[in-house]
């Protein structure tokens, strides 16, 4: 028997269609994980998205390590991101969160870069990166909620004019420098990275020290080092982040 509930309603038109999805979409919960090294400026964004319905804050870090960590464990939806930070900044933690999933990369949250910064290189970077999106603090509350939403739907959004770096830079036209490919890898000394080279392939710390004519104590704070500006926990980790770039 057909309830009322499933009586077509003959006075629905094409626009009470989109008016009901929109509703829909609307009401959907995305959740948002904030990463920036101001405190003030991350308290700001929460009571901004707070207001805004369809929106919920899981987690917030100021640092790249904790932000890695936290985005892993939360597994937000969207994840806004400063772009200048110590350690690397938004890059290195978007290279190290999508490390961490490996093969689960897959189910990675989108990335909206939320940075003072409007150039060229920066945005370029970021994008390059893995980032959806790129919008400047400048951004209103209800301005920057849309933007979420937007990325979280599989939009790519931009602030005025910084689209325009990007296409630039993919059709060969833009005259800002090209971005490091991998800002950790970057980061090293050509010693760090002779020592890195030589962990990757299983080299204890003696053997090394034999092979580059250094002393052990010498290869222990180059080993120190790289995991340090690599954002990697121990050996093994870093063996696999070496791997992943066809280090040893």
């Amino acid at each position: 028997m057909t309830t009322p509930e499933q009586i077509p309603n003959p006075t629905d038109t094409t626009a009470d269609a989109a008016a009901s999805y929109n509703a829909d979409a609307a009401a959907s919960t995305y959740t948002v994980y904030l990463v920036d090294d101001h405190a003030v400026f991350r308290s700001g964004v929460r009571a901004e998205l707070a207001d805004e319905s369809g929106l919920r804050v899981v987690g917030e870090a100021g640092a790249v390590p904790e932000a890695i960590a936290g985005i892993v464990a939360t597994a937000p939806d969207v994840v806004l991101l400063d772009v200048h930070m110590p350690a690397g900044g938004g890059v290195a933690v978007l290279r190290g969160v999508l490390d961490r999933l490996g093969a689960d990369a897959e189910t990675a949250p989108v990335f909206l870069a939320l940075s003072v910064s409007d150039a060229a290189e920066d945005v370029i970077a970021t994008i390059r990166a893995g980032a959806r999106g790129y919008v400047t603090k400048t951004i209103d509350g209800a301005e920057l909620a849309d933007a979420v939403r937007r990325v979280a739907e599989g939009d790519a959004v931009f602030s005025p004019r910084l689209a325009g770096f990007v296409l630039d830079s993919f059709t060969g036209k833009s005259s800002a420098p090209e971005p490091p490919l991998d800002p950790e890898l970057d980061s090293l000394t050509r010693r760090e990275l002779e020592v890195l080279r030589l962990l990757a392939r299983g080299y204890t710390y003696r053997e090394i020290a034999e092979e580059l004519f250094i002393s052990i104590k010498t290869v222990e704070t180059h080993a120190s080092n790289v995991l340090r500006k690599t954002q990697q926990s121990n050996r093994n980790a870093l063996t696999r982040w070496a791997a992943t770039r066809h280090i040893g």
